[in-house]
């Protein structure tokens, strides 16, 4: 990979691993529907008037917003709010790379390698340490809809699987059209009118922030640099650094939120990423390899 290219890389590893502290900054301005609705409102408009919609059926940009920007960010910010740490949610999130392995056998009739298979064993094993250990920071439910959220952006990789060889970030612009409308219905249902007109009324230059982040840091500048990449390298190349985003989160989450882990979650922690690792690695093996063992 050319020095420029890595760079970007390094910036999309700060950019997604610095979004969960900005997530947790944005639920002390306002409610997480509330936050869901406006981030990707301002992801939409006016990105759309520039992007050109992908070329795929209605049914499966509404399926896409529905799973990896509805579905995801509706559990994640809930589970934020609820009390999941800003650094384990950066963590736990990427229990997605082994339900999308998991829906792949299920929905696509994918099959396991043996290494995929080892890697889910020993991650699972992480998240059991993670969620079994009592801790002030982090609450059962915050836990358990960080996974749900984890789940909902595996069904979006499914959908994106589907799909084929499509613009990325005209599908992430485009798709984010689907989520603000059910985003505002949650809110005034789950939140009620009032706390949607505190918020609002409380808007400021630290919510403008907030939200500017969310929605042109991670959400258009990260994805569009991902899709450079992946148009540019292999995705065996280019899908290690995503291991990388737990690491910034749980650092930046520890200088900037104060968020300290306790040491059965640190090892959970090392257990998960190691599960990752073998994962990502199954796609390294020579196929000779694969072919005797998967």
């Amino acid at each position: 990979m050319q020095p420029k290219d890595l760079l970007l890389a390094l910036v999309v590893i700060i950019v997604w691993g610095m979004n969960f502290v900005v997530i947790k900054i944005g639920l002390h301005e306002m409610p997480p529907m509330l936050l869901g609705a406006l981030r990707f409102l301002l992801a939409a408009f006016p990105a759309v008037l520039f992007i050109k919609r992908p070329q795929i059926a209605l049914r499966w940009l509404l399926a896409y917003g529905l799973t990896i920007s509805l579905g995801q960010f509706a559990f994640l910010f809930s589970a934020m709010a609820v009390g999941m740490p800003a650094g384990l949610a950066s963590l736990v999130l990427q229990s997605q790379a082994f339900f999308t392995l998991l829906f792949a056998v299920l929905l696509l009739g994918e099959r396991f390698r043996l290494v995929n298979l080892f890697g889910l064993l020993v991650a699972a094993s992480g998240l059991l340490l993670i969620g079994a250990q009592g801790s002030g920071l982090m609450t059962l439910a915050g836990f358990l809809l960080t996974l749900c959220a984890a789940a909902m952006w595996a069904l979006g990789n499914i959908v994106t699987r589907k799909l084929g060889k499509v613009n990325l970030v005209g599908l992430v612009v485009w798709g984010s059209l689907v989520p603000p409308l059910p985003f505002f219905a949650l809110s005034w249902l789950l939140e009620g009118p009032e706390a949607i007109e505190a918020a609002l009324r409380g808007f400021n230059l630290n919510s403008l922030w907030v939200l500017g982040y969310l929605a042109f840091g991670a959400t258009i500048l990260g994805y569009g640099l991902w899709s450079r990449l992946l148009s540019r390298y292999p995705a065996s190349q280019v899908a290690p650094f995503s291991l990388l985003v737990p690491l910034v989160g749980i650092t930046s989450s520890a200088l900037l939120l104060d968020e300290r882990l306790g040491c059965l979650q640190w090892l959970g922690a090392l257990l998960v990423m190691l599960g990752l690792l073998l994962n990502v690695a199954g796609s390294w093996l020579p196929a000779r390899w694969r072919a005797r063992y998967s």
